[in-house]
């Protein structure tokens, strides 16, 4: 699978519903990560750092609500897309799920193909490029259905790597990635690649992004990575 695909995390003790949504978001394209419950949830987000959660409430244990609630208090994690999935059909059920922090609420039994149109809208906020949309940042332009980048209105030619790179620095401006991150969102947690490769990449972007002059708009921060701006 390649690498810029989302991860969607599906946490779910009910094992016929589990492979029935890891299919359904395998075929819509996804990366898929499995848990069985909230423990083994929690340990996942921190492996896996999925794009976007898919969590069922009604769990032995560790329930759904208290996973959502300790991943929303943890400022590394907080901004991870949640939504719920539950039984619970009244209101005051829903209120509880959203005010614990869950982005979005979803009563099963329910239309798969709603749920993946939730998760495409949730992914459109923290991932835009991967949903085709077009991203700007000063005078550079990438239009990520025609894969496509310009900036002052001028093309750029940038290979693969680079695109992606530049994607992921353009969903984030400001955010600073270290070169493990970067790895992981741009190669893929399965792929073996040393950390310089990340550094030999860079110094392509950058000089894609200054062919046609104009500053460098790639910030290496000392001992942490890089940034965009």
């Amino acid at each position: 699978m390649s690498a810029d695909q989302p991860t969607v995390l599906v946490v779910e003790d009910e094992p016929a519903q589990r492979e029935v949504l890891a299919y359904n978001l395998e075929a819509e394209g996804f990366r898929v990560s499995k848990a069985a419950n909230g423990d083994e949830a929690m340990l996942l987000v921190d492996e896996e750092q999925p794009d976007i959660i898919v969590l069922d409430w009604m769990m032995p244990n560790l329930s759904g609500i208290e996973v959502c609630r300790r991943l929303k208090m943890r400022p590394d994690t907080r901004a991870i897309p949640i939504i719920m999935l539950s039984a619970r059909t009244e209101e005051i059920d829903k209120v509880r799920g959203l005010e614990t922090g869950a982005d979005d609420y979803v009563v099963k039994p329910y239309s798969v193909v709603e749920l993946m149109a939730r998760v495409r809208t949730q992914l459109r906020r923290v991932r835009p490029a991967t949903v085709g949309i077009r991203l700007e940042f000063d005078d550079i332009i990438l239009d990520a259905e025609t894969h496509k980048v310009s900036r002052n209105s001028k093309p750029l030619k940038l290979g693969p790597t680079e695109f992606r790179l530049l994607s992921t620095f353009m969903e984030k401006p400001g955010r600073v990635w270290s070169r493990e991150q970067l790895l992981d969102r741009v190669w893929g947690r399965d792929i073996y690649v040393d950390t310089r490769t990340v550094d030999v990449h860079i110094g392509r972007l950058r000089k894609a992004l200054t062919q046609h002059g104009g500053n460098d708009p790639v910030r290496t921060v000392r001992g942490a990575g890089y940034a965009l701006g």
